[in-house]
């Protein structure tokens, strides 16, 4: 079964916010952290996973992309603190 990742990437704590999905997500923050992409978080130097959500499907995964995208800050903030208080680099957690 195919899976897929809604995630969050962050410069530091209460720093510049991306939100992204992909199927790959070990490759995709490898890209984002090795600046391998050019655009917004190589510009920005947003490098640090500070959130991540699995889905089984491509079509909801990319609407609750566009659903956080559309969030308030305030509410992107919440939705990392409630899994990721001290806003800890998550990349290891994913390596595993």
């Amino acid at each position: 079964m195919q899976r897929y990742f809604v995630y969050m990437m962050a410069s530091r704590k209460n720093g510049t916010l991306y939100v992204g999905v992909t199927s790959n997500l070990k490759r995709r923050v490898f890209e984002h952290r090795n600046e391998i992409i050019d655009g917004f978080t190589k510009e920005y130097g947003v490098h640090r996973l500070v959130y991540f959500e699995e889905h089984n499907n491509i079509n909801q995964a990319i609407k609750r992309e566009k659903q956080l995208k559309k969030w308030r800050r305030v509410w992107k903030i919440e939705l990392i603190e409630k899994q990721n208080n001290n806003w800890n680099d998550l990349y290891q957690k994913i390596l595993i």
